[in-house]
């Protein structure tokens, strides 16, 4: 029932100045009162979310990007000192490659301690205070930060691999396998795991299954009869797991051939990841599960890092990432899409997935190049989206226009996960269509002069 004022305002005429104070602080204590139940009613209709906005919460983090930024911006020349006096060096030795005065590497190094120190960071706010974390129902998933230390280890072994390999070069099967270590190291905690309960549980419930609950989700259980008992597997679970390993074996290697013009994976990756924290910072807003914190906070420590590194690394770039940088940012870019998907919104998953669209678009046309051509898929070439753009833009033309493509992505994945699908998938489809279709021609092109 809608309240109404206790008592009639008479004229002006008459009243005593202890009459008109009492008045107004009635009518004041009445209107708090009607905003109060206005409130209430507006968040039980779902018209007014209760909670911190996007920008509250992301000032409350905004320590951890301070910390990567510094730490890379101070750690580069570092390492830029180290592998010039050790030999480690760029030598370019091959047609493909644009620069030509040898350039030293450990620039992923550099990264990797400011994405490392801002988790460190995080896990020591209780002692400095300098992070506000957000409201939540939800209990942090690891450390105070929230970040777990299964994905620190992922990264450090990924770039360690990457390290072992710019140093003095290691078996390939030695960098897969330290791959499917960090993904198996992410299985383990649950993370990324629930990637494809959108899809799955849907399929089941559409051919007549029942799924069961686990852990408060739905998932899909297969029960298998055994001597004693049922042996029930959950097929959510170890699908997700497998695409877990498949998501960070392409998202390394993607991330790795695309890095072939100067500040172009430190420039692609710190405008994926800003994509990406807009919708961390939506789903923290709403207090969507466990990871939102652990999200945010590698969201804004790769942004930090890459931003960091990029005043060095742009054209023209004195020192590289390297297998060691490129190798990290691919793994932290898909660990963060993988979270995405925590809580089964396989939809947020799609949408990380077309903010992070360049190096997957450039790794399967190199696929289907070579596959067309008879040649390895592991056979180097200079056929790359960036190669294409370097001999008709310029190095830094080039950059710019493949920095200005990730922008318009990453807007496309963000316009997804605020709900425009169709228009969302019909505009991604337009243009991958057409990013695909010039690559062919051009490619094709210069093949024929080649061999003419």
């Amino acid at each position: 029932m809608p309240l109404a004022l206790t008592q009639p305002l008479p004229s002006p005429a008459g009243i005593t100045p202890p009459e008109v104070t009492s008045r107004i602080t009635t009518m004041g204590e009445q209107i708090d009162s009607l905003t109060a139940q206005f409130q209430s009613l507006a968040e039980a209709a779902g018209l007014e979310k209760s909670g911190p906005s996007r920008l509250e919460i992301f000032h409350g983090y905004m320590g951890v990007f301070v910390v990567a930024f510094f730490v890379t911006l101070l750690a580069t020349p570092l390492m830029r000192r180290i592998a010039l006096a050790y030999g480690i060096i760029d030598r370019p030795n091959v047609a493909r490659k644009i620069h030509k005065a040898p350039t030293p590497y450990l620039g992923g190094v550099a990264v990797y301690l400011g994405i490392l120190l801002a988790a460190i960071f995080t896990y020591t706010a209780p002692w400095h205070g300098l992070i506000g974390f957000h409201t939540s129902a939800h209990e942090h998933a690891g450390l105070p930060g929230g970040l777990s230390l299964w994905i620190v280890i992922g990264m450090t072994v990924i770039m360690g691999c990457g390290l072992l390999d710019d140093i003095k070069g290691i078996d390939p099967r030695a960098k897969v396998a330290g791959m499917l270590f960090a993904a198996a190291a992410l299985a383990t905690q649950d993370i990324g795991v629930r990637v494809a309960a959108g899809v799955l549980v849907p399929a089941a419930k559409a051919v007549g299954l029942s799924p069961s609950l686990s852990n408060g989700l739905e998932t899909v259980l297969f029960a298998i009869p055994i001597p004693g008992g049922v042996l029930e597997i959950d097929i959510v679970y170890w699908v997700g797991t497998a695409v877990i390993a498949l998501f960070v074996l392409g998202a390394c290697n993607a991330s790795n051939l695309i890095d072939g013009l100067d500040g172009l994976l430190s420039g692609v990756t710190s405008i994926a990841n800003a994509g990406l924290l807009v919708i961390a910072l939506s789903l923290a807003a709403a207090d969507d599960g466990v990871l939102d914190s652990a999200r945010i906070v590698l969201c804004l420590g790769v942004l930090g890092a890459c931003l960091g590194f990029l005043p060095y690394n742009f054209s023209p770039a004195n020192i590289f990432l390297g297998d060691a940088g490129s190798l990290l940012l691919g793994f932290c870019t898909i660990v963060i899409v993988l979270t995405l998907g925590d809580t089964g919104r396989t939809d947020l998953v799609l949408a990380g997935l077309i903010i992070y669209l360049i190096p997957i678009i450039d790794t399967s046309l190199a696929i289907v190049r070579r596959k067309l051509a008879g040649k390895s898929i592991s056979d180097a070439d200079d056929q790359h989206l960036h190669h294409m753009l370097r001999r008709a833009l310029g190095v830094k033309g080039a950059v710019l226009a493949l920095y200005g493509i990730a922008s318009g992505f990453a807007m496309l994945g963000i316009a997804l996960s605020e709900g425009r699908a169709r228009v969302t998938y019909a505009l991604t489809l337009v243009f991958v269509a057409f990013i695909g279709v010039t690559a062919f021609k051009i490619a094709r092109r210069n093949a024929e002069q080649q061999n003419g």
